[in-house]
């Protein structure tokens, strides 16, 4: 049986991807504040706010006590989204998405991988967006949320530099864009009159096709961007095809 850490899995992906996998698999699911009551093959972690200098070494600790080791699949999907615009920028919250989104990973990823929590032939999947992507940015979009388009920017290279220093190890590390879903984060910043227009999904939708790539993902795939449902902009489908055949990729980030 697998054994699957999703990091950020109070609500939203997080907790669809923590359903999707626990019918199957040993899975870790951590989350800021108190966490639920583990139950079945579940193991909750609470406590754990990634955008904290200590995070890594708080889940390595917490990891630890709860006897998880040769952890097959790390899924880091926390996230914050802070409206901005060119008028009123906000320096609290592009903080705050600068460490939840492009920071954090670099840390928990360090201190899982340091502690020796992973598997041989592992894999470690970024949830990024292609707002972060600079070529599929277009005028009709408009500018404004500087923090969060940059900080998924960021984190794409994040992702980039990490498949490099652990593919000795042969851990494979994949950016995902999952789908543009029907959340409460992306009905709390009015994305929610994009959603039908914009073909969005469930979490539970995006969570089924995620675990399918991830099934498929492997080092051959390692250090790239991909959309396992196809990326579109407010509705505007720019690429499509099957994202196990071709990513989606971004010479510009």
């Amino acid at each position: 049986m697998q054994k699957v850490l999703v990091i950020g899995a109070s609500r939203g992906l997080g907790a669809a991807l923590v359903e999707q996998y626990s019918s199957g698999s040993t899975v870790f699911a951590t989350s800021r504040s108190q966490a639920p009551d583990s139950k079945g093959s579940t193991t909750y972690i609470g406590g754990i706010d990634v955008a904290t200098e200590n995070a890594g070494q708080d889940l390595v600790s917490s990891l630890k006590q709860n006897s998880a080791s040769n952890l097959d699949v790390v899924i880091i999907t926390a996230g914050y989204f802070g409206t901005e615009s060119f008028d009123a920028p906000s320096w609290e919250k592009e903080l705050k998405m600068y460490t939840t989104s492009s920071m954090a990973p670099v840390f928990l990823v360090h201190h899982i991988v340091r502690a020796g929590l992973m598997a041989k032939g592992s894999k470690i999947i970024l949830v990024s967006s292609e707002s972060g992507s600079i070529t599929l940015r277009h005028q009709s979009e408009g500018g404004g949320n500087y923090g969060h388009h940059a900080s998924k920017a960021a984190l794409n290279m994040v992702g980039k530099l990490l498949s490099l220093d652990l593919k000795d190890k042969n851990i494979a590390v994949g950016t995902v864009h999952p789908g543009f879903m029907r959340t409460e984060m992306t009905k709390s910043v009015g994305f929610d009159k994009f959603w039908d227009e914009g073909g969005a999904v469930t979490p539970d939708q995006a969570a089924e096709s995620l675990a399918k790539f991830i099934d498929g993902f492997d080092m051959s795939k390692t250090g790239e961007f991909w959309a396992p449902r196809g990326p579109g902009i407010r509705g505007v489908r720019r690429w499509s095809g099957d994202a196990f055949e071709a990513p989606v990729v971004d010479k510009d980030v």
